[in-house]
């Protein structure tokens, strides 16, 4: 049979400390929670825009690309030294773009959700 008097209520205290900084950091993340100006239709919007956006733009750029190359170099084999150079500038030119039209995407959905709450104020 096991004593529990031995152990002491320095174990209980630490539990209880333990259990307090908890209910804290929830009661923290709950005022955050309730503070926080965003609704859930803002947050999905600054979601969805610039990945519909990024999507659309990546399409769009590989149709251009795909295009722009068969005019200029006709059917270019994928293991020739054109084929790999073609490849190599369209993985950075895609990047280029890509990171342009995320940050253009972004700043753009967060001006909208700041002017839904500039409305929202008046």
């Amino acid at each position: 049979m096991t004593d529990y008097r031995d152990y002491g209520s320095s174990t209980a205290d630490d539990v209880v400390a333990k259990l307090e900084a908890v209910n804290a950091k929830v009661d923290e993340m709950r005022k955050n929670m309730e503070n926080d100006p965003d609704s859930m239709g803002d947050k999905i919007l600054k979601a969805a825009l610039p990945s519909i956006t990024g999507l659309v733009a990546g399409k769009l750029f590989q149709m251009v690309w795909d295009r722009g190359t068969a005019k200029r170099f006709g059917d270019v084999k994928g293991d020739s030294a054109k084929g790999l150079l073609l490849s190599v500038a369209f993985a950075g030119l895609s990047a280029a773009v890509g990171a342009a039209v995320s940050q253009l995407s972004n700043r753009s959905s967060q001006a909208i959700v700041d002017r839904r709450h500039r409305k929202a104020g008046k």
